[in-house]
């Protein structure tokens, strides 16, 4: 081999070299392949029971989920029609709980049918709620959305 082929050589060996030290280290049973990101798992809640003894089950139910998944690794929402209704009322035993819920970022959903049969407005209800027309079809909805549903 001549000068020029032994100095081509080192050259490419030098490039080998200087490629395979810009790659992160890897154990040998490392996959290559980029790892996979764990879906966000979805829970759609229903209470349609005016029952405080219920409501605080479905309100911790929630809060466990979020602490035990982790609140940014869960979208849950809460779906309220029939006499659970008036929980959701600014003035409602339980309303700094269900606000405290939706600080956490938990979507609570008031069913319009349902406020309308019981003569009450949004100006009625907590702030801060969502509102459908129909909250069984919002449930359906959901499911159809890859949502868990969830009674307590």
């Amino acid at each position: 081999m001549n000068i020029r082929g032994f100095i081509a050589t080192g050259m490419l060996v030098g490039a080998i070299l200087g490629l395979i030290s810009l790659q992160p280290a890897r154990g040998a049973d490392e996959s290559v392949a980029a790892p996979e990101q764990t879906p966000k798992l979805k829970a759609v809640f229903q209470v349609s029971d005016g029952d405080p003894k219920k409501w605080n089950l479905a309100l911790v139910n929630i809060k466990n989920v979020q602490e035990e998944i982790g609140r940014n690794n869960v979208d849950i929402e809460l779906v309220v029609f029939g006499p659970g209704i008036g929980m959701l009322k600014f003035d409602s035993e339980l309303a700094d709980r269900v606000a405290d819920t939706i600080d956490r970022g938990v979507h609570v959903v008031a069913c319009e049918n349902t406020m309308k049969g019981a003569k009450l407005t949004r100006d009625d209800m907590l702030p801060h709620l969502d509102y459908v027309k129909a909250g069984v079809v919002e449930i359906l909805a959901k499911q159809a959305q890859g949502f868990m549903y969830i009674r307590p």
